[in-house]
């Protein structure tokens, strides 16, 4: 397994230059919409649960889109033959007892963090 640790002056580069060139990949319709986000911002509680499901050795973020056309962020756990840990059934409703898919953060924007060297 790779070292998935990276330098604070690596990843300061890598969001600085995500957020030089973000709307440069989107057609010129949508470069004030807010389509990508600079990031997101999930609860402690919601990684706990994802990361104590039964198998999981780890995180995969997916990329989805809102209906109103804004990029998230979608986390599932994996498990060590590196598949999604995702819940039996396909019902539009979330139970207690499934696996969980984590979605629902602050997103930046409209609920951005203060400065940081990642974000500034």
């Amino acid at each position: 397994m790779p070292n998935n640790f990276i330098s604070l002056e690596a990843a300061s580069k890598m969001t600085a230059l995500y957020r030089e060139e973000m709307t440069r990949i989107l057609d010129y319709r949508f470069e004030s919409e807010n389509i990508l986000p600079l990031c997101e911002t999930f609860d402690r509680a919601a990684f706990d649960a994802l990361l104590n499901e039964t198998g999981c050795t780890g995180v995969r973020i997916y990329y989805g889109m809102s209906e109103d056309l804004k990029v998230h962020a979608i986390v599932v756990g994996v498990n060590s033959d590196n598949e999604d840990i995702l819940p039996e059934t396909n019902l539009a409703e979330v139970s207690e007892t499934d696996p969980v898919i984590i979605e629902e953060a602050f997103r930046c924007p409209d609920v951005c963090p203060p400065k940081s060297a990642l974000n500034s």
